[in-house]
């Protein structure tokens, strides 16, 4: 990859797409341009080849056969797997995240295999859904403002030694696992339970990813005066008082 050109890839759409995904994909673009990076978005849809020379892939939510199909096809094309071993940097949500994991349970109620990029595993929950605003704390060592955004969710995934959580709840439930924890990191590959679309909400995440793929410390300026008004909004509807 040149210092003036990013490719992104957002990975099946046709069926990880829930709660405005898709925006993701669409932040990453623009805060690109807006350094006026030359970027390539690459939509691969599930009948489709994943490419392995992009530089950040996006995976959104999804329904539970969705989401069983997208690892079956992502487990035979093996590209996403690939892409990850060459170093490539990888954002799932939700369902997304899930199946970056080791096993999460289908909707067929049978534990499916994962891709394996994170040391995690997914059981369904017993109890009630995770639902409603998340405020949670970043992981320090990534040196980022706290993290908005809205999940929804029966699954309840466990760390292994392998990962990070990608931040710890103040507000919310996160994986599920009453810990406090939040998705979930490993190097270059990042999940998390987060809609909002999550990076509307949290344009330093975007711009972080953009920092890994183009291995800089540092982005020119950009302006947030629209990100940081959803934010500030989101913020302030979640700490209100009932």
């Amino acid at each position: 990859m040149s210092e003036s050109s990013l490719r992104v890839v957002w990975v099946y759409p046709d069926l990880l797409s829930t709660y405005g995904d898709r925006g993701n994909a669409l932040v990453v673009e623009r805060r690109a341009r807006q350094r006026h990076l030359n970027v390539t978005r690459i939509d691969v849809r599930s009948d489709q080849a994943i490419p392995t020379s992009g530089d950040i892939y996006l995976i959104g939510g999804g329904e539970d056969r969705p989401q069983r199909l997208a690892a079956e096809r992502l487990r035979a094309d093996s590209g996403l797997v690939r892409a990850a071993e060459n170093g490539a940097i990888i954002f799932g949500v939700c369902a997304g995240f899930q199946i970056m994991g080791h096993e999460f349970v289908n909707d067929l109620g049978e534990r499916e295999q994962g891709l394996g990029l994170l040391d995690v595993w997914t059981t369904r929950g017993e109890g009630a859904r995770c639902v409603g605003d998340v405020l949670a704390d970043i992981d320090p060592r990534l040196g980022l403002p706290q993290l908005t955004g809205f999940e929804n969710h029966q699954g309840v995934t466990h760390l292994g030694q392998g990962v990070q959580p990608f931040a710890t709840v103040t507000v919310g439930r996160g994986n599920g696992t009453g810990d406090g924890t939040e998705g979930a990191w490993r190097d270059t590959v990042f999940g998390t339970y987060m809609h909002g679309p999550v990076l509307a909400r949290n344009p330093a995440v975007a711009d972080m990813l953009i920092r890994l793929a183009l291995d800089v410390n540092a982005l020119p300026p950009a302006d947030t005066t629209w990100y940081d008004a959803l934010r500030a909004e989101r913020i302030a509807a979640t700490t209100r008082p009932a």
